[in-house]
């Protein structure tokens, strides 16, 4: 009796010759692509690593000549004016360092949204902050938040436009690198840095479906 349990032991295959290195080799590929997939994630799809201040990013010296804009154009963008264009490498380099465009075009919009508080225009005409009078002010309604967040990507080199609906206005960036989650008319991502609860590509569901203007 002890000699066939015996027999049958020396019989038998080695573990790793069985079923289970089957099963060791699923698991082994499974975590592969569990860890390769965050790195593909942070390449395709880059998240700032943080949001800076407007005292972190902005001189305390700025000079702004006083100015009467009624109504928001392309003149207004101009991301080759010196203090537009430190803000916004110090803005990017502070949130993204060499993480790419998309990072970069997303440390920018959420700098805004997240440092601009809405505040009215007068009651009597529309009156449209030029860049660095929101920089200083730091707050105004959707046009001035808009003509910033225009100005500081065109300091990084993204062409953009400024889609009108009515009582509304937000940014489109051409960002042809980004997923196509956040596309919306070609390569064009919507960006509404007035809108406090929409993120990266989105724009307020009271904004959907409305008649647009583009100038740009």
């Amino acid at each position: 009796m002890g000699n066939d349990l015996d027999e049958l032991v020396e019989g038998q295959e080695p573990w790793y010759k069985g079923p289970i290195k089957y099963i060791l080799g699923v698991f082994l590929i499974l975590m592969i692509v569990l860890w390769l997939i965050p790195i593909y994630s942070v390449k395709l799809d880059p998240e700032p690593l943080e949001i800076p201040s407007i005292a972190e990013v902005v001189p305390s010296d700025i000079s702004v000549e006083e100015t009467h804009f009624n109504d928001i154009s392309m003149a207004m963008v101009n991301g080759n004016d010196e203090v537009i264009k430190g803000v916004a490498d110090k803005i990017v380099v502070k949130a993204c360092g060499n993480r790419g465009r998309v990072c970069h075009a997303k440390a920018l919009f959420y700098f805004v949204r997240d440092n601009f508080e809405y505040i009215n225009d007068p009651t009597a005409y529309e009156y449209v902050k030029t860049a660095k009078e929101s920089l200083v002010s730091g707050g105004g309604d959707c046009d001035d938040s808009s003509v910033l967040l225009a100005n500081l990507l065109d300091a990084i080199g993204v062409r953009i436009r400024f889609v009108f609906i009515p009582g509304h206005v937000y940014v489109q960036a051409y960002l042809p690198d980004v997923l196509n989650r956040y596309k919306q008319d070609g390569d064009m991502v919507n960006l509404d840095p007035a809108c406090k609860s929409c993120d990266f590509g989105e724009i307020s569901w009271k904004s959907a479906g409305k008649e647009t203007r583009v100038v740009g």
